[in-house]
């Protein structure tokens, strides 16, 4: 490993550590940063607490014993908080407020996005793509897919796909299956991106849409490498996530900032890796850059 990375975050997100590693502090700061997106979600139109409570109603028991892989070993790094949820993204209650807290994270993307942020992001990111993928990909894989909001409209965009989703948490599967369970050749996978057990080259399109952010740096790199085995030589990297460079990250008040990195545990480590130069190291082209929105960046490479 050759690229450069800055192993000490700035003075404001060290100052900003020091201050989470205090557990009240932590834990009331992960509080109010959950709190917050659910007035925020309120705000806009977005019903957080009818329907994380219907959802929560329902009996997920099919859905997940489809989907859960049993002896799946997960990886430490993985059984951390997240989001500011004890267990992580292994629980009903983070899997239920996935879609609502997207759309309260993203509502603030543009001014005037509201409730559009989130679909608007990812169309941002659909864009990219299109105009730097020429031929249309057949078989898709979505890394860390989640509850299926970028699976579906990654298909959407590439009709005709066979889409892939992995993901670390069957319960992000389960709640997946439900939401498009009349989708024709979209699969689930509960396995680790880093070790998909997918068939090496394979496929056409690996993308991985905000999970860079919420992986250590040795898990980023293990995953890029998966991603080349995965792809048929000439198949397409697709990265879309936050752009640490954004004059948002630069300029945000140490409040904020102390919020957001209570939910984010690797946020830090996702700042300072070179990522495309990491890629590079993968076994990719120099990936191009696009600022997709005024804090996310989209990186495209090809398989070499």
């Amino acid at each position: 490993m050759t690229a450069a990375y800055d192993p000490k975050p700035r003075l404001v997100s060290r100052l900003v550590n020091g201050i989470l590693s205090i557990k009240p502090v932590f834990d009331l700061a992960r509080y109010r940063a959950r709190n917050m997106m659910i007035k925020r979600a309120e705000s806009i139109g977005v019903p957080w607490t009818k329907i994380v409570a219907d959802l929560q109603a329902r009996d997920w028991s099919t859905e997940f014993d489809q989907v859960n892989n049993p002896n799946l070993k997960y990886p430490e790094y993985y059984l951390k908080p997240f989001h500011a949820y004890e267990e992580g993204n292994l629980g009903w209650e983070p899997a239920t407020e996935v879609e609502v807290a997207a759309y309260a994270v993203h509502a603030r993307i543009w001014s005037d996005s509201g409730k559009d942020g989130d679909p608007r992001l990812r169309e941002s990111f659909h864009q990219v793509l299109r105009a730097e993928i020429s031929e249309t990909p057949k078989a898709i894989v979505d890394l860390g897919c989640s509850v299926g909001m970028s699976s579906e409209t990654l298909q959407d965009t590439f009709l005709g796909s066979t889409l892939t989703g992995v993901d670390l948490s069957p319960y992000f599967l389960a709640v997946a299956k439900h939401r498009i369970k009349d989708r024709q050749n979209m699969n689930w996978v509960h396995a680790d991106a880093a070790m998909t057990g997918l068939p090496a080259g394979s496929y056409d399109l690996v993308s991985a849409c905000l999970l860079f952010h919420e992986l250590p740096q040795s898990a980023a790199i293990d995953i890029l490498q998966e991603a080349r085995r995965l792809l048929r030589p000439g198949g397409h990297l697709a990265i879309m996530d936050m752009n640490p460079k954004s004059e948002i990250y630069a300029k945000m008040p140490p409040y904020i900032l102390t919020l957001l990195k209570s939910t984010e545990p690797y946020l830090d480590q996702y700042f300072a890796l070179d990522l495309e130069s990491a890629i590079v190291e993968a076994g990719f082209s120099k990936p191009t850059l696009t600022c997709n929105t005024p804090r996310h960046r989209a990186l495209i490479a090809q398989a070499q």
